[in-house]
């Protein structure tokens, strides 16, 4: 009984200590070179007829010379409208626009990963921002990702929010601010942990010094593997947390998508350093060791305990908005629990009995 309290209480200390970071936290904003840069951008799309003039439509909107920008859209053996709609949307753009159909595979990668290895060494300049088709952008996103990328950093990642209109998106809205602020925490230690597809910039230098996607051994979190590559290869990175690198993501539709998301990122977890995965481990233990608390001690102070979760967890949750630019509706936090122990129990289930990734209409075993 002793040491599932001892666990509860240092998983309690844990988060009030993040939500500590982020309530204090400064983030130095860098500034833009005296000479603005071209840039490239990239988007894997496959069968995204629906969500991808959104997405361009917040690329021709950004602030930021439009003959400055290079965008490619690598139209991934979609079945749909997606070319045809991407260049609709595109018409009367200042700058390089350009779709690309991808019907070989180059090297050693696939899917998302082949899509951008064949972009890559299609663009031209020396910035690759890397974003996904159901992705809109700020505004100032290529200045504020630029901006850190000085001389030595190899990637540069913002955050992503969901948004959607539906309880099921405040949910996921909710859980992905709270897993990015962790990240960050641990990033501004000087820790890298990841990078995020649909939002970061890589330079060609790094970039090429990995040997490109193509180089890469195949993975289905395809970021992840680039994020580890440039760091082998000798590059800094930057994790930026703030409203004008905030990428706003359409929801995942259904419990289902959602679990085969989690399935898909579980691959990448399993290629953390040690450390982290036992900090993991760490975090996903709560609701277990709360079950044991209300086994040996009652109901009474296992709800005590997740009084006192809800409320740590709720104050890292409204800092986290707060830098994101978003409020938090304080009244789906306890609903959040319900989604996380649910979301608990099936990625469990779904680790125990293992299968094949599911990744935009492809399996991979």
């Amino acid at each position: 009984m002793g040491g599932l309290l001892g666990f509860v209480g240092l998983w309690l200390l844990a988060m009030a200590y993040a939500a500590w970071r982020f309530a204090v936290r400064r983030e130095a904003r860098a500034p833009l070179p005296v000479s603005l840069p071209r840039v490239s951008i990239l988007i894997a799309a496959r069968n995204e007829e629906g969500a991808l003039p959104r997405c361009l439509a917040s690329l021709r909107q950004l602030d930021y010379p439009a003959e400055l920008l290079e965008i490619l859209v690598g139209d991934d053996a979609s079945t749909d409208r997606t070319a045809a709609v991407a260049q609709a949307a595109m018409q009367g753009f200042a700058g390089r626009f350009r779709v690309v159909s991808i019907t070989e595979n180059r090297g050693l990668a696939r899917g998302k990963a082949n899509v951008l290895a064949h972009l890559a060494r299609l663009a031209t300049t020396d910035f690759f921002f890397i974003t996904d088709a159901d992705i809109g952008l700020p505004r100032r996103w290529i200045a504020a990702l630029l901006a850190p990328a000085v001389p030595g950093v190899g990637t540069v990642t913002g955050i992503t929010a969901v948004r959607g209109p539906q309880l099921f998106h405040h949910l996921q809205g909710i859980d992905w601010l709270l897993s990015l602020s962790m990240v960050q925490v641990v990033s501004d230690q000087g820790r890298p942990v990841t990078a995020m597809g649909n939002n970061m910039l890589v330079t060609r230098a790094a970039y090429e010094a990995t040997g490109g996607y193509e180089a890469l051994p195949f993975s289905v979190t395809e970021d992840f593997a680039l994020f580890q590559a440039v760091l082998a290869a000798g590059f800094d990175f930057r994790q930026v947390f703030n409203a004008e690198v905030r990428a706003d993501s359409l929801p995942v539709p259904t419990w289902a998508a959602l679990l085969r998301q989690r399935r898909r990122w579980l691959r990448g977890v399993e290629g953390l350093p040690f450390r982290l995965r036992l900090e993991l481990l760490f975090f996903s233990g709560f609701w277990p060791a709360l079950a044991g608390v209300a086994w040996l001690a009652g109901a009474g102070p296992a709800l005590g305990i997740w009084g006192a979760k809800v409320v740590v967890q709720g104050v890292l949750a409204y800092f986290a908005h707060r830098w994101a630019g978003l409020r938090l509706r304080w009244w789906l936090l306890p609903l959040f629990e319900l989604y996380t122990l649910a979301l608990t129990v099936c990625i469990l289930g779904f680790r125990l009995v293992g299968g094949p990734v599911v990744w935009k209409g492809r399996r991979y075993d």
